[in-house]
């Protein structure tokens, strides 16, 4: 038996505050993270605590290694700890910006376009405002702030002579 597996030391004050958090709780992390510390106190093993909740041994391993070496209460222990994760999303950011430029002409800021489309918005947050957004980003606020657009085609003048003719348009008597 390694030394983690073997109980830490818990003060009995620990081991209360660890089973009144685990019977008011609403968080399954932390419900499932102190029945497995409570569980391994009561001498169960690693191996049967991972196989009940479905989780690996290591898992379990590095719930009770933090919590044994911790520092903090104990639901500090229990918590998910900082992660750098993937960087914050532009989601509010550019709401407020897309909203003010929309309604306005592209001409007015330089650029050759008569319509905003999702690409130019993306250029003029990144040239303007140093926001440094996808497209995908612009079109979803965008459609969080409800608005819609067609960009214009200009198929009309390159349609055949004969168009009217095929759909059925005005013939001749």
């Amino acid at each position: 038996m390694s030394a983690i597996d073997a109980p830490f030391p818990v003060t009995p004050r620990q081991k209360r505050t660890l089973q009144e958090m685990i019977r008011v709780t609403r968080d399954a992390r932390l419900l499932r993270r102190g029945q497995a510390l409570l569980w391994h106190l009561e001498g169960e093993s690693i191996a049967a605590i991972a196989e009940r909740l479905e989780v690996s041994r290591q898992t379990v391993y590095n719930w009770v290694a933090r919590f044994a070496t911790g520092a903090g209460s104990v639901a500090e222990r229990l918590a998910d700890a900082k992660r750098s994760g993937r960087p914050a999303t532009a989601k509010g950011k550019i709401d407020s910006f897309l909203a003010a430029l929309i309604d306005t002409d592209p001409r007015d800021f330089g650029y050759a376009a008569t319509a905003w489309t999702a690409p130019l918005l993306q250029k003029h947050l990144a040239e303007q405002h140093q926001a440094d957004v996808s497209v995908i980003s612009v079109r979803r606020a965008l459609h969080r702030l409800r608005r819609r657009w067609k960009r214009p085609r200009y198929r009309l003048a390159l349609r055949p002579a004969t168009w009217r003719q095929a759909k059925g348009g005005s013939r001749p008597a």
